[in-house]
């Protein structure tokens, strides 16, 4: 409908968020374009939303902000030190695998930027890692919540294509390992041509002491 049309371009125009422009236009549509009832707008809004499994969301996002408060990040980043930390660049192989291990509880990479990043990136700039590396690796590391369970985008698209969240959590644990992976090694590159510097010697009791801290 023409008038639909417009009206969406208006409120795009006036710099009305996407998600509410097209719940005005579609009102706009039903009340004037259509002999469908008003109620039916709230009663479609609620059956979107009543899905048990988009429940998950909230509380990955509650665990998420209770690592952060609570310091659990900073265990975490001990944690990862202490086993890629003896590697050259070990830093920023640090930041892939501590956001890989909070991208796995959180489910959000928006979190685990925040989390990690608040960390690691001002650490990897006292150690003279420049300024667009550290953002660069954080923010490509915490992307790998996207694809490792428990994704929120994958929860959301899973209800929606009415797919197999399980299925879909499965599916991930492959490429988002792979990824961390390749960021890993484009990490340790970068280290070696930029001659980034050690950050500590490997010692498995020194990992076993970290993992008994984070866990």
């Amino acid at each position: 409908n023409l008038a639909i049309g417009l009206s969406l371009i208006i409120l795009f125009g006036l710099g009305v968020p996407i998600a509410v422009s097209i719940l005005l236009a579609s009102i706009i549509g039903i009340e004037f374009f259509s002999q469908l009832p008003l109620l039916m707008v709230p009663q479609q809004m609620f059956v979107g939303i009543d899905s048990f499994p988009l429940m998950a969301i909230p509380f990955f996002i509650l665990a998420g902000n209770l690592m952060a408060a609570g310091g659990i990040s900073q265990r975490l980043v001990d944690l990862a030190k202490s086993i890629v930390g003896g590697l050259q660049g070990g830093l920023a192989m640090t930041c892939v695998l501590t956001c890989m291990m909070f991208a796995a509880v959180s489910g959000s990479s928006v979190a685990t930027t925040f989390a990690i990043g608040s960390i690691l990136i001002p650490a990897m700039r006292k150690k003279g890692y420049s300024k667009e590396f550290s953002a660069a690796i954080c923010s490509s590391a915490s992307s790998l919540a996207i694809i490792l369970p428990p994704s929120i985008p994958m929860i959301l698209y899973a209800v929606m294509a009415q797919q197999s969240v399980v299925k879909m959590f499965v599916a991930g644990f492959g490429p988002g390992i792979v990824g961390a992976i390749c960021l890993a090694i484009a990490a340790y590159i970068q280290a070696r041509r930029y001659n980034f510097p050690v950050e500590e010697r490997f010692s498995a009791r020194n990992v076993w002491v970290k993992l008994k801290e984070a866990g």
